[in-house]
Formats: structure tokens, sequence, C-alpha cells
């Protein structure tokens, strides 16, 4: 089984290391790269349905019938000419030029860069969706550079695990950029959790699905994802638009897109400003509405958002220059406007817009009265590639159970995350799923709610087949019920006890030289282990608070609201306003004994500054310094 984690890492690190020999700016670097990234991935499935195609071929004279585009058409998947396969721009000899090659309107091309501007032509013949969007301008690298970045990206290991992997390296790549190019004023990457949390919530099946605030594409490509494993195809059940403002970030959602198999509309420009048109005239005909908006816009202009219409609720506040200080609420009110009688939407939007003043909340009170607000989760700080600001997600439904039609669901999800590194958090994907099972239970799914705990005693169960030691297997065999996931718990605690005990005897008795493969046999099995328990724990946090499927408010974690409470509270949507704090569980310490500990600690740690400062000094002093 390759690393897949492994082998994103390595690629990034060539690519990048590259990319510093070339001096090359990371805006230089990043579309030309994605672009050879985006053709590798197209060849992985360009060979894949052309083995489908010729699995069942006529044949004609003792030979299969050529494949054609037409067989490809009809299978969702893009046709390759042979210039445009990455096999073939792969295996080019070193000198280009000496092969005279030419291009598509019959000119001789004498560089690598021009062979790989003509390929992008060449695949945007192929569809009408990528017509423009390709990148072209391959002649900023050097030769040697851009056949070494075509190597990079024809990794063996691909072949061995397919295309898919191939469009995970691709998401793993446009993350990358987005951290090193985004800035303040265009963060196009959503981080995938929170685009999962979104699209797991709304749940679309089919229909239009709107995304006013693009960005590269996020939400549709997981909305694909998310419909294609329920078992049907995105591209036939459900018709994708999307307005972005940027058009080189409109490039990488259709490129992004193409990549994963969908097609969609994709407006960008002035015509795609999405505070002053509506550029696909969906006003009120959207079964679903996902975005992720800039947050806390100034200076949009008021008159030309009230001729625009989508303002069910009116404008938000303008000032004497006639225009709107901070457009968040303008978002709010375009994306409820888009929904037809049941759609549903989602969204991410700045934590201040859940409780702010003026004619915010003015239309904010009016939102809520609609009873079409839905779910509200408050997000961590340290959830996106380039801020660190807590946010939080919005949830719309305008088709709500009765039970539901005067209720708010509120979920303060701050506290549960899992950490990535020092500056980036993000949900596992068992905490997607315990956060969506409350979603669940609050409008009345307890059968997906048992199905997610049955996933959960399968997954334990497979790990009685030779994963871990004798006694922690026969407990694992023998799992029949929820309540047995404390035993499980026990037994991989005692698992991993005893094992450290058996490598501290082998490292006793081995010789020095077998001591280093012991360890880190250990090492790696006792990780395994804890990984394990990682997701037992998450087993545990969900039955523990709504053991065999009955909602209840959790103090600290999620709210049934009604809307008399909510007006209590001044029309505020803030989940900390009404779930509370959890209660602090007791550690067994003693304040005022630790207290004294920390306080010699930090005496400890202030005479040994003081002494290395004295060190350092004489040092200097005898240098002449």
């Amino acid at each position: 089984m390759i690393n897949i984690r492994k082998l994103e890492a390595e690629l990034w690190e060539s690519a990048d290391l590259l990319r510093a020999g070339s001096k090359l700016t990371s805006n230089q670097y990043c579309m030309p790269v994605l672009g050879l990234i985006f053709l590798r991935y197209a060849y992985s499935r360009f060979k894949k349905v052309e083995a489908e195609i010729l699995n069942n071929r006529p044949m004609r004279n003792g030979r299969a019938l050529p494949v054609e585009a037409n067989d490809f058409a009809a299978k969702s998947a893009l046709f390759l000419p042979k210039e445009a396969q990455y096999a073939y721009l792969v295996n080019l000899p070193e000198n280009v030029a000496a092969l005279c090659l030419k291009n598509k309107d019959g000119h001789t091309m004498t560089s690598l860069g021009e062979v790989v501007n003509n390929a992008m032509l060449l695949v945007e013949q192929q569809s009408e969706q990528l017509s423009g969007v390709l990148p072209k301008d391959y002649t900023i690298f050097s030769d040697e550079l851009l056949s070494e970045l075509l190597r990079i990206f024809n990794n063996s290991a691909l072949d061995e695990v397919g295309g898919d992997i191939i469009g995970r390296i691709y998401e793993y790549f446009l993350n990358k950029f987005a951290k090193n190019i985004a800035s303040d004023d265009g963060v196009f990457f959503t981080p995938k959790s929170l685009v999962k949390m979104i699209v797991n919530i709304l749940e679309p099946k089919s229909g239009i699905l709107l995304d006013p605030a693009c960005g590269s594409g996020g939400m549709f490509v997981q909305s694909g994802d998310f419909v294609n494993a329920a078992g049907m195809n995105a591209n036939s059940t459900m018709t994708f638009y999307g307005q972005e403002k940027v058009e080189y970030n409109a490039q990488l959602c259709l490129m992004n897109m193409a990549v994963h198999g969908l097609t969609g509309v994709i407006k960008s420009g002035d015509e795609a400003n999405t505070f002053y048109h509506d550029a696909h005239s969906l006003a009120g005909c959207c079964d679903y509405v996902m975005a992720n908006p800039p947050f806390n816009v100034d200076k949009v202009k008021a008159e030309s958002c009230e001729n625009a219409g989508r303002l069910p609720f009116g404008l938000p506040s303008v000032n004497k220059n006639k225009e709107i200080g901070n457009a968040n609420y303008l978002w709010i009110s375009y994306f409820y406007s888009y929904l037809n009688e049941h759609g549903r939407a989602g969204f991410v939007m700045a934590s201040s817009a859940t409780d702010s003043q003026g004619k915010d909340k003015d239309i904010r009170e009016k939102l809520i009265k609609t009873g079409d607000v839905d779910v509200m989760i408050s997000v961590g700080n340290n959830f996106f590639y380039t801020k660190s600001l807590p946010c939080s997600l919005w949830f719309f439904d305008r088709a709500k159970r009765t039970e539901n039609k005067d209720k708010v669901l509120f979920i303060d999800a701050r506290n549960y995350y899992t950490v990535v590194d020092r500056t980036l958090n993000e949900w596992s994907e068992w905490q997607l799923k315990n956060l969506n099972a409350i979603v669940w239970l609050y409008r009345g799914e307890t059968e997906k709610y048992r199905a997610l705990i049955g996933e959960y005693l399968r997954y334990f169960r497979g790990l009685a087949d030779g994963l871990i030691g004798k006694d922690a297997k026969r407990v694992f065999s023998a799992i029949d019920g929820i309540e047995d996931f404390e035993d499980m718990k026990e037994a991989l605690l005692s698992e991993i006890k005893a094992e450290k005990q058996n490598c501290k005897e082998k490292l006793q008795q081995a010789d020095k030289k077998d001591r280093k493969h012991i360890q880190a046999f250990s090492d790696s099995y006792i990780d395994m282990l804890q990984s394990y328990l990682t997701v037992l724990n998450d087993a545990l946090w969900l039955t523990d608070k709504f053991g065999e499927g009955v909602y209840t408010d959790v103090l600290g974690l999620c709210k049934l609201a009604s809307l008399a409470e909510i007006e209590e509270k001044g029309w505020s949507l803030t989940p900390g306003a009404y779930v509370g704090v959890a209660p602090q569980s007791d550690d067994g310490v003693d304040f005022a004994t630790r207290m004294r500990e920390i306080h010699a600690e930090l005496l400890s740690l202030q005479a040994e500054s003081n002494a290395l400062m004295d060190i350092i000094y004489k040092n200097m002093e005898e240098m002449g310094i």
C-alpha cells in the first residue's frame, strides 16, 4: 500500500525545489504546475476509459476499431489527441528543436515549452468548458526545468494507485499554493473540512447548485463526490453554476472541475461581481447555495446593489458616501434570495455577523422569523490556510420539517478539532461524521445515526484480524453493541502498555545493532494503536452524549433553541450564547499546590537564564566585544 501523504509531500518538495531554482514567483509558477498535474490526471482518466472502450470494441480485419472523441464523450470523459497525451510529452527526446514538430496551426516548434503549450490548446479544442482556460505560458521555463517537472508528475507510484489519487495530488498542490500565494483580498481556497461540513449537512442530491463566490470550485468538487458516492451521476443529476470576479480563480475552478470530471457554467470578471449582478438569473431558482464569500468587504455601492435586487430584507447600513460599509449581510441576503421554495443554503461567514447590530440586526430578525434558519455552527481559529480568525457556518432550509420550523440548532464546535500543525486545525473524517450526526438527530433521522454507529463497529471489528495482540483480539472479536466501546478502549490501552513492556524486555536482551530496528518497529506499532484509539475516542465522544440515538441538548456543545429564546437573546445567532459552557472535569490536582510548583519552576528557569547571560557576557568580554 502506497503512503499517499508521503507521495504528496515528496512531489511538492521536488516541484517547489525546482521553483526556488527557477527564480519564478509562486504566482508565476502556480498555474503552469497545476496545468501539468491536470494534464497528468486527464491522461490517467483517458487511459482508463480507453481500456473500457476497447474491452467491447467491434473488430475489423482482426483489429479493434480505433477509439474516437465521440466514444469518450459518451462516457463523460475527455478525449486526448496523441500530442496532448502525457506519455507523449514526457518521452520526447532532449533536443526538441531537432524534431521539427508542427503545432496545431502548422508552425514549427523549437522548445519543449511550445510543445506543452500546443498540448494545452489541443485539450481546449476537446472541451468547450476549457476553452481559453488552460495555462499556455510554458515558454517561461527552460526545457531542462520543464522536462524535470514532467518527469516529477509522471511518478510511477501514481500509475499504481490510479487516477483518483492524482486528483487528490491536484487538490494537495492547490492547497499548498493557496498557502503561498493567497492574499488578504483574494483567499480562494476553502479548507476541505469546512467544505465537507457544508456539503454533508446540505446533502445535495439533484437540481441546481450555485456558488456565487466560487473561487477554485471546492464546493462543486465536494458536492460531486457526495452525489457520486450516493450511487448517482453528478453531471446527470446536478447543474453547477458559479460566479467568480477574479478571472484567475475562475480558471482554477474550471480546471478543478474538469480534473474531477465535472461540467458547469462559471462566469468571471465584472459581470460576475455578485454584489451587482445575478449573472445566471437564478434568484428564487436554486435547490442549493454554497459559498465562502470574502468577509467584511467595504465600499460597496448601495444604489447599484438596490438596483440589482435580491434583497428580501432590505439594505444593510449605508454611509454618507452611499456605500455599504460591511457587505456581510448583503451576502447573507443574496444566499437566501437564490433559494427556491425547498432550497437549502450553507456558507462560511465572519463570526461577528452572528450578533452585529444596527441594520444587520434588523435583517437578521426578519430572516429568523421566516423559520428558515436551520443550523448555526461556530468554528474555532486556524481552520484557514492564510488566516487565523474564527468563523461561523450558516445553514438555511426552506423546507424544514414542521417540528423544527420555529427552532434553530446551535452547535459550538470551537473546541472539537484535530491539530494538523502549529497554524492549522481541521475536522477529521470521524469528527465531521460526529458533528453531522447531531444534525441528523435534530432532523429526526435516527437511522443515519445508527448507521454511523455501525460504521464505527465495523471499523473496530476489522482491527481484530491480525492487527493487535491476542487478548485485545479476543475483545474486538466479541463486540456486540455500543456499550463495548469502553471495553475496546481498555483493551487498546492494555495492548499499548503491554507492547511498551515487551519492547523494553527485547531491548535488554538484544544486541546493540538490533536495538534501533526493534525500537522502530515498536514505535510504529504503538503509533498505529494510538491512531485507532483516536477513532475510538471519537466513537465514545458521540455515544456518551447521544446513546442509542436521541437528540438532547449538551452543555457547551449543542442547543435546540426556539424563536422565543432567540428573541430573548436579542436575535443573536451566536452558538455560544445558547449552548453555555461545558463543566470542567476535576483533574485531581490541588490548585494551590500546582501554583507553588509552577512558581518554583519559573524561579529555577530565571536563575538558569541569568547564569547563561553571565556566561555570554564573559565570553563577549574575552572577545573584546
